[in-house]
């Protein structure tokens, strides 16, 4: 089954430098550099990067009206009732105690230069289906998909706001809860990993055609 292939996959991403992280073992002024990567790679322009599948003649009407929904939340919060996922982000570090100008002129580093040309060259072909799965499954996904599918109910505020609590940003590093608002808005609005669950018939048909095409070159 296509999404079984799918979760294996995601089953892999675990980085290795995911627990200096989650473990507190790199002082939080030494994570600038990630946050500024990761800020430059993907997460400033990820509402472009879902624009330019939707854009493509031949994406079909039932995805574009899904990452559409994805686009107007990631750019403006509309669905949450909050604000763009990339000022949300800014604020979050400003709760780190780093300044927004931090994050003004990032110069990648080689592999980031690399990962995100990836994403742009995913995102600009004529096949709209890899582009949707780069971006949606891919990079919005984690480690955690499949046991986040198993969980069909939202979780309740308070559920959330425990988890908000152990963050490491706040559990290891005392930022304010407050300033994770990008989290909560993930747990809210993305809980279930909907995606998956609302992803149209012709999504599916599409992505198995593409990797149909994969497995035979």
């Amino acid at each position: 089954m296509l999404r079984e292939r799918l979760l294996r996959i995601l089953d892999r991403k675990d980085h290795w430098a995911w627990p200096w992280f989650a473990e507190g073992r790199v002082p939080l002024q030494r994570l600038l550099p990630h946050f500024q990567q990761e800020w430059a790679v993907y997460v400033r322009d990820f509402p472009q990067l879902l624009a330019r599948v939707m854009g493509h003649s031949s994406t079909p009407q039932d995805a574009r009206k899904m990452l559409a929904a994805n686009i107007y939340e990631e750019q403006t919060g509309g669905i949450s009732g909050t604000t763009s996922h990339p000022e949300l982000f800014l604020r979050m570090m400003e709760g780190c105690g780093f300044s927004r100008s931090d994050f003004d002129e990032v110069e990648l580093l080689p592999a980031a230069k690399r990962y995100r040309t990836f994403l742009d060259e995913m995102s600009g072909l004529d096949q709209w289906v890899i582009g949707a799965a780069v971006l949606t499954i891919f990079v919005e996904g984690s480690v955690n998909e499949r046991r986040e599918l198993e969980n069909t109910s939202p979780e309740s505020d308070a559920a959330i706001e425990a988890a908000i609590r152990q963050h490491s940003l706040v559990r290891i590093h005392g930022v304010d809860p407050k300033f994770l608002e990008l989290q909560r808005v993930h747990k809210k609005v993305e809980g279930g990993r909907p995606r998956w669950r609302t992803a149209s018939s012709e999504w599916w048909r599409g992505l198995s055609r593409a990797g149909s095409r994969t497995a035979t070159t």
